[in-house]
């Protein structure tokens, strides 16, 4: 690298001032000399009149005209400033986040290579010097790193430069032919090329699917939008149904009140009328004050009742029974009742591992998945809460990252409830909720096609929570969140 940037400078340098070219100029010989200096040799030979080239001695008559070398003046000024970066670069200090020289004393510069046989990062003046040194030549070095150590082999104290197939890791050659003998093993640059060829043929499969892909989600929309409109229109029908139903009670009762005040002036007129010979008679009317009021309250309870078994026909065609997903749940869980029971404990449970359990947050899936319009309802226990959620099923269940935590990624919604308050939150974005009611029942409602999601209070009436308008792509799974001493049950719906 010293020898290439050397050779640049020789080779735009005025062989006269020996230093960079000044305004050059090319004389007929093809050799370039600054300006002045040319200029000043040449005056020199004005009383013979006979003018050489410094280098190459071939004379020239009469005296050449000089011009501006323009190409080559711009050569020799984007050479200077490599040089002035160049110099920049190897005087610049590491600050946070650089990797240091390890050869500068005092306050480093920043490194700008390292070598994985020196195992050293260098700045570029030691870096040169490091090239320079006939032993070193032959060195493997690459971009400044600090993380050079995690390329080294911890037991052999060598760079890891094969990659074993088998067990998935690289190694170095001492490993390979150790307790990785007769394993597949390739060079660590043969992996990387194999898998760069198949990134790239995976990354050309998944754009030739993207137009599938755009194509389902317009699909998806266009359907989400009409399924909008027709719960929009349904639900417009149904104010019109009830306003009309509400206006027909209010005439029937204008009607009964009319019938019972004309009724009661009838009689005022019979009795006024009645002969003082028939003072003693009882006055028998066609009108029972007791059957009208039998027959009014007999009318409100055929229409509660049909209400009430036309809205359980409704809740029980979306009702669903769901079970605890024991290859999902968090080891500090304890499941009974048939799984559909889960009670957080400060003992470990004797679960295999599972690529589906969530190691890290105490958190567990249903087996089941969300179809259609569904309801279930769950009865919750413990002083410090729990969370209540919908979640996609591809939410990553390794480590304690937001990742994996229901309501702190875009795969899942969460309502985490308290004595103290109630919290809903998805993709981390939390909003506090007042508490509704004292109940420990809550019950759930999704309508995946239309994208809604709402959790009710169940007591003796049913109160709105809150409600989550949004677009589902994927099968929901219900799912819950429970801290020490606290549970859940999954009620069982009559249907």
């Amino acid at each position: 690298m010293a020898e290439s940037r050397i050779s640049d400078e020789d080779q735009f340098s005025c062989s006269i001032c020996l230093d960079l070219l000044k305004d050059p100029v090319t004389i007929p010989c093809g050799h370039s000399y600054c300006m002045s200096c040319i200029t000043d040799c040449w005056n020199l030979n004005d009383q013979m009149g006979v003018y050489s080239c410094p280098q190459c001695r071939q004379t020239f008559t009469p005296r050449p005209s000089l011009n501006k070398n323009v190409v080559l003046a711009e050569m020799v000024e984007n050479l200077k400033k490599k040089k002035v970066q160049t110099a920049r670069s190897a005087l610049s200090y590491a600050g946070p986040g650089d990797v240091g020289c390890d050869v500068c004393t005092g306050t480093k510069r920043k490194a700008v290579k390292s070598c994985l046989v020196c195992l050293e990062s260098y700045c570029q003046s030691h870096l040169e010097c490091h090239e320079e040194s006939p032993s070193r030549k032959r060195h493997k070095v690459t971009d400044a790193t600090g993380r050079i150590q995690e390329m080294i082999c911890s037991k052999h104290d060598r760079l890891l430069e094969v990659f074993c197939r088998t067990d998935k890791r690289c190694i170095c050659l001492m490993c390979m032919l150790d307790e990785h003998k007769n394993h597949d093993t390739v060079s660590v640059e043969a992996e990387r090329t194999e898998k760069q060829k198949w990134v790239g043929e995976m990354v050309i499969l998944l754009q030739k699917r993207i137009p599938e892909w755009q194509t389902k989600i317009q699909e998806l929309r266009e359907s989400v939008q009409t399924h909008k409109r027709s719960a929009q229109a349904t639900v417009e029908d149904s104010e019109r149904v009830f306003t009309e139903l509400i206006l027909s009670i209010v005439r029937s009762r204008c009607e009964v009140t009319q019938m019972i005040r004309d009724q009661a002036k009838a009689e005022s007129f019979q009795s006024l009328s009645v002969p003082p010979a028939s003072k003693d008679s009882t006055v028998h009317s066609g009108l029972s004050y007791d059957d009208v009021r039998s027959s009014v309250s007999e009318l409100r309870n055929k229409f509660e009742n049909f209400c009430k078994e036309e809205i359980k026909k409704l809740s029980d065609e979306d009702s669903h029974q769901f079970t605890l997903d024991s290859e999902s749940v968090h080891k500090t869980f304890r499941l009974s009742e048939g799984n559909r029971v889960a009670t957080c404990t400060a003992t470990i449970q004797q679960y295999r591992d599972h690529p589906n359990r969530f190691d890290a947050w105490p958190q567990v899936l249903c087996r089941e998945s969300v179809c259609g319009r569904c309801y279930w309802e769950v009865e919750w226990s413990g002083s410090r809460g729990v969370g209540i959620s919908v979640s996609h099923k591809s939410i990553s269940r390794k480590g304690g990252g937001n990742e994996c935590k229901f309501g702190c990624n875009d795969q899942s919604w969460r309502l985490f409830l308290s004595p103290s308050g109630y919290i809903i939150s998805h993709n981390n974005i939390k909003s506090g909720l007042p508490v509704i009611s004292s109940s420990s029942r809550i019950g759930v409602y999704v309508d995946h096609s239309a994208g809604i999601l709402s959790f009710y209070s169940i007591s003796d009436t049913m109160t709105l929570i809150h409600r989550v308008h949004t677009t589902f792509t994927q099968p929901l799974y219900p799912g819950f969140v429970l801290n020490k001493d606290s549970s859940v049950k999954l009620c069982h719906l009559e249907v």
